[in-house]
C-alpha cells in the first residue's frame, strides 16, 4: 500500500514549464503587449521630446477695408409695378391740373387766341389756328401728336428741296420747264393742303377722341402715302425729283444729278416714316374706343348741327309745306 500512498508530484520532480527562463521572458513580453496600442505612438514616444516653444496664434490682417453695401435691396416685381402705376398716375393728375389752370386762365382771358402759323403783328394775316400740343391733347398721346408735327415739317423742306432740285435741272437742260413749273405747284398746294387735311384731323382726333376725324385723317394720309410713292419713283413730267428723274439728271450733269439723288432719298425716307407713323396712329386709334358707327353717329350730328344745313332744310321744309297748301283739292 506503501507504493500507492506515496505521491508522485511531491516526491519526483516534475518538469514546471514556466519554470524556464525563456518561457518567463515570453509570458512577460505577452503580459505587457496591448494589441489596442499603435506602434507609431510607441516609436514616436520613444522619441526625446522637443523643447517647448512658445506659439502665438495666427491672426489675418485685412489688407483693405471691407466695402460698404448701402444700394437698397431692389424691389420686387409687384411693388415695382405698384410703384410704376403710382408714378403714372401722379404724372397725369398733375397734367390735369395745369391743363385745367391753363383753361382758367384762357377762359379769365376772354377765350383762346389763334397762334398758328406764328406771324408777327404787323402781319397783314393773322394766325388762322390755335395749336398747343401740351395743353389740347392727351399726356399718352402726345408724343404721336408732335411727330406728326415733325413729319408735317420734313415734308414741307422736302418740297422746298425738290422746287430747287428741279430748278437746277431746268438751268442745265431747258426743257425741263413742265417739271421746274409741276414743283413750284407741289410746293405751295401740298404744303397747306397737307396742314389742313391730314395734321389737323390727326390733332383734333386726338384732342376730341373723334371717330370722324379718324376716318378722315385715314384716308386723306393714305392718299398722301400714294402721292409719296409717285415723287419717290420720280417720273420726268410730275415735278418729282424722284428715282427716274435723278437717274436722267444724271445724264445731262453730275452735280445736279447728285443733288437729285439726294432728293430722291429724302422723299424715300419720307415714304417710309410716313407708312411707320400711319401704322403707329392706328394702332393708337385702336386703344382709344374710335369705331365706324361712332364715326356715322358724329358726322350726323355735325352736319344736323350746322347753322347752314339747319337753314337750308328749314327753307325746304317752309317752300313743301307753302306748295302743299298752294294745290287745288
Amino acid at each position: 500500500m506503501s507504493e500507492y500512498d506515496s505521491n508522485t508530484f511531491t516526491d519526483a520532480k516534475v518538469n514546471n514549464p514556466f519554470q524556464d527562463s525563456q518561457a518567463r521572458q515570453t509570458a512577460a513580453g505577452l503580459e505587457e503587449y496591448n494589441p489596442f496600442t499603435d506602434s507609431k505612438n510607441t516609436t514616436m514616444a520613444a522619441k526625446p521630446a522637443a523643447p517647448d516653444v512658445p506659439t502665438q496664434p495666427a491672426i489675418m490682417k485685412p489688407t483693405e477695408e471691407p466695402p460698404v453695401y448701402t444700394q437698397e435691396a431692389p424691389a420686387s416685381g409687384a411693388a415695382g409695378e405698384l410703384l410704376r402705376r403710382q408714378e403714372e398716375l401722379e404724372r397725369k393728375a398733375a397734367e390735369l391740373d395745369r391743363r385745367e389752370r391753363e383753361m382758367q386762365s384762357l377762359s379769365a382771358s376772354g377765350g383762346r387766341k389763334n397762334n398758328w402759323p406764328p406771324l408777327p403783328d404787323k402781319f397783314p394775316v393773322g394766325p388762322c389756328f390755335y395749336q398747343d400740343i401740351t395743353v389740347d391733347i392727351p399726356v399718352d398721346y402726345q408724343k404721336t401728336v408732335k411727330i406728326m408735327y415733325y413729319l408735317w415739317m420734313v415734308h414741307t423742306g422736302v418740297l422746298l428741296a425738290n422746287l430747287v432740285g428741279c430748278l437746277a435741272w431746268f438751268c442745265v437742260d431747258s426743257s425741263r420747264l413742265v417739271d421746274f413749273g409741276q414743283s413750284i405747284l407741289w410746293f405751295l398746294l401740298f404744303t397747306p393742303c397737307s396742314f389742313a387735311c391730314w395734321f389737323r384731323p390727326v390733332y383734333g382726333a386726338f384732342k376730341i377722341d373723334s371717330s370722324f376725324r379718324f376716318f378722315l385723317f385715314f384716308f386723306v394720309y393714305t392718299c398722301q402715302v400714294g402721292v409719296y410713292v409717285l415723287q419717290t419713283v420720280g417720273p420726268t413730267g410730275w415735278g418729282a425729283c424722284g428715282w427716274i428723274s435723278a437717274l436722267t439728271g444724271l445724264n445731262k450733269n453730275v452735280a445736279v444729278g447728285i443733288l437729285m439723288i439726294l432728293i430722291a432719298a429724302l422723299f424715300t425716307s419720307l415714304l417710309v416714316m410716313s407708312l411707320i407713323m400711319l401704322k403707329k396712329v392706328h394702332a393708337a386709334y385702336r386703344t382709344t374706343g374710335a369705331s365706324f358707327q361712332k364715326a356715322q353717329q358724329e358726322f350726323a350730328t355735325g352736319v344736323m348741327s350746322n347753322k347752314t344745313v339747319q337753314t337750308a332744310a328749314a327753307n325746304a321744309t317752309s317752300r313743301a309745306a307753302q306748295g302743299a297748301f298752294k294745290e287745288p283739292i
